[in-house]
């Protein structure tokens, strides 16, 4: 499980998602207080699991690395989205290109996987997150909040950060990266379809037309 956190970024490094210090990953075990968090400023391609700094949560929260390495700038992120779990779950924050320019050019990424059930069978996508200043408090805040996370169950698996990038939860790192590889997927083949987002004023008109009907 560890071990997969620094698999799951050399990956996202080779298909170009993340740049070589871009992204993070954390894990938090079932009946433990620790959550392993890949560090900052550190080139994601070396990733191993003595590398990982621990923040252990309570009435306080404590960081420990057996480098005296600093945890990713977006540790709250994470914290929020696994504080609360019973079970073991994994948490990851990647820039996949595709993705990142199918918000850029307006697409809600719950709307763009409607038409696929490769997605929507195995992957629940939430409404995209704000364009938020990275590693900020807002940021980790609207993306734990439409992930509809609560006492330890989730309504969505994945949610796109405008401008920024996309996060996923899974039972592990893998599952995690999984469910960001649909997304990524159906965004490059929409993306070379050509075609637009709806315009909000056109769904309007047709929600009134159909009501009419």
């Amino acid at each position: 499980m560890i071990t997969a956190m620094g698999d799951v970024m050399r990956e996202a490094y080779k298909r170009n998602w993340i740049t070589t210090r871009d992204g993070n990953c954390a894990v938090r075990i079932k009946n433990s207080n620790t959550i392993h968090l890949t560090p900052s400023a550190v080139r994601k391609t070396q990733i191993c699991p003595e590398m990982l700094v621990r923040m252990k949560i309570g009435k306080e929260i404590k960081f420990s690395s057996n480098m005296n390495l600093q945890p990713t700038g977006e540790w709250e992120m994470h914290y929020l989205i696994l504080k609360d779990s019973n079970t073991t779950l994994s948490s990851v924050h990647l820039h996949p290109p595709n993705i990142v320019a199918a918000m850029y050019a307006g697409w809600s990424l719950n709307t763009m996987i409607e038409p696929f059930p490769e997605v929507y069978r195995y992957t629940r996508v939430g409404p995209n997150v704000a364009a938020w200043n990275a590693l900020s408090k807002e940021l980790a805040n609207h993306t734990y909040a439409n992930l509809k996370i609560e006492s330890g169950t989730r309504e969505f698996d994945i949610v796109g950060q405008k401008n920024h990038g996309v996060t996923a939860v899974g039972k592990n790192p893998w599952e995690a990266f999984e469910h960001i590889e649909r997304v990524e997927h159906i965004c490059q083949i929409v993306l070379k379809s050509g075609v637009t987002p709806p315009r909000k004023e056109t769904d309007a008109k047709r929600k009134k037309l159909f009501s009419i009907v």
